[in-house]
C-alpha cells in the first residue's frame, strides 16, 4: 500500500502521465487523471512538470524508481456510444476511478454568479466547453448506466447536481434520475450528493428512489472560511447541515453518509480534525481531500491560490483516519460514492 505521506505528496504535486480517463473542470474539488497506483484506484492531478513521472509502468521520483506500478485506467467502451436522442454517452456520465460512473444531473448552479460562487468550483466551465449537457434526463442516465455496467464492469454510480432555486435544492430531479437508473440496472449501487434540502423529506425520497448512500458536502466547518470560499453556499447555516446529516444517518444508516472536508482553505488544522471527530460521532464519514487548483475557478483565475503543503495534507489525513479507524468506520464499507471509491483522498492509504 502507498504510504500516506507519498499519497499526499502525489495529490499536491501531481504526476506526469498520459491518462486516457481524466476530467478537466467541473464541480471540483479535483481536476485529475485516473490510474491504478499499486493496483489501487487513484485520481491524481496531471502535471507535466511534476517531479513524479511514470515510465514503463513504474512511478519515478526525480528519476528514481519508487517500486510502485502505475497503470492508467483505459478509456471505457461506453464512451464510444450515443444515446437514443443523439447525445454522446461521455457527455452524460464519466468514468471515475476504474469502476465508478459519475454524473452531474444538472450542470448549472443558482449560486454561480461571482458574488456567490464557490471559489474552487468550475461546474459550468465544462458546459461552456461543450463537454457535457445542461440537464441529464432520467432516460439518458438509465441508458448510459446500463451500457457502462454491461461493457465496462462499472459497479457503482455517483450522482450530484448543481443547486437549484427550488426549496429541495435539486434533490427531487435527482430522485427521478436515481429511480430510472436503479430500475434499469438494479445491481448498480448509487450515491447521491446534494446540499441540505429545505425540506428534509427529500432525503427519504432519495432513499426510496433507490440510492444506497448520500453525500452532503460542507467542504469546511469554519464559518469564516465558508463565507470567504463559498459566499452563497456558506449562507446556509451549519444548523441546516447538522439537521440534514442527522436525518441522512437516520434514513441511510451510520457510515452511509459522507461530507467533503477540504484541506488548504485556511481552516485551522486542529479545528478541522476536531470537527471531523464530531462528524464521526454523528455517523458521518469526513472525506478529507486537499485543495487542488482548477483552471476556470475564482481561486485560480482571481486569487492565485496554491495547494497546501503535502505535510499538512498527510498530517490531517492521518489524524482523521485514526479517528475513523477507532470508530470502526471505513470508506470501503460504504455501498457507493466518493468514500467507497477513495480515489481522490489519501484516507485509504492511512487505513480508513
Amino acid at each position: 500500500m502507498t504510504s500516506t505521506s507519498l499519497r499526499s505528496d502525489l495529490a499536491v504535486c501531481g504526476v506526469a502521465v498520459d491518462a486516457p480517463v481524466h476530467r478537466r473542470a467541473g464541480a471540483g474539488p479535483s481536476d485529475d487523471g485516473h490510474v491504478l497506483l499499486g493496483g489501487v484506484r487513484t485520481a491524481l492531478p496531471l502535471v507535466p512538470t511534476s517531479k513524479y513521472r511514470v515510465r514503463d509502468g513504474r512511478l519515478l521520483l526525480d528519476g528514481a524508481d519508487l517500486g510502485l506500478e502505475v497503470s492508467p485506467v483505459a478509456r471505457p467502451a461506453f464512451y464510444d456510444l450515443t444515446t437514443a436522442d443523439g447525445v454522446a454517452y461521455e457527455k452524460i456520465a464519466r468514468l471515475h476511478g476504474s469502476d465508478v460512473l459519475a454524473t452531474t444531473v444538472v450542470q448549472t448552479c443558482v449560486r454561480y454568479d461571482e458574488a456567490e460562487r464557490c471559489r474552487f468550483c468550475a461546474i459550468e466551465e465544462s458546459l461552456a466547453q461543450g463537454s457535457t449537457t445542461a440537464v441529464k434526463t432520467p432516460d439518458q442516465l438509465a441508458e448510459v448506466a446500463e451500457a457502462a455496467v454491461r461493457l465496462d464492469g462499472v459497479r457503482q454510480m455517483v450522482m450530484t447536481t448543481g443547486t437549484s432555486a427550488g426549496r429541495d435544492r435539486g434533490a427531487r430531479h435527482l430522485a427521478r434520475c436515481v429511480r430510472a437508473v436503479t430500475q434499469s440496472v438494479p445491481e448498480l449501487a448509487v450515491q447521491v450528493q446534494i446540499e441540505p434540502p429545505g425540506d428534509l423529506a427529500a432525503i427519504g425520497e432519495l432513499k426510496a428512489a433507490g440510492a444506497v448512500s448520500i453525500g452532503i458536502h460542507v467542504e469546511s466547518l469554519d464559518d469564516d472560511v465558508r463565507r470567504r470560499w463559498m459566499p452563497g453556499k456558506g449562507s446556509v447555516p451549519m444548523a441546516e447541515y447538522r439537521a440534514a446529516w442527522a436525518e441522512a444517518v437516520r434514513v441511510f444508516g451510520r457510515n452511509q453518509v459522507s461530507t467533503y472536508l477540504i484541506v488548504g482553505l485556511g481552516e485551522d488544522p486542529d479545528e478541522l480534525v476536531a470537527g471531523a471527530g464530531d462528524l464521526i460521532e454523528l455517523g458521518v464519514y469526513p472525506f478529507v481531500v486537499p485543495f487542488r487548483p482548477i483552471a476556470g475557478t475564482l481561486a485560480v483565475d482571481v486569487d492565485g491560490w496554491t495547494p497546501p503543503p503535502s505535510w499538512l495534507v498527510a498530517d490531517v489525513t492521518a489524524r482523521v483516519a485514526e479517528l475513523l479507524v477507532e470508530a470502526g468506520m471505513h470508506g470501503y464499507e460504504q455501498k457507493a460514492g466518493c468514500a467507497a471509491c477513495g480515489a481522490c483522498s489519501a484516507l485509504p492509504s492511512a487505513g480508513a
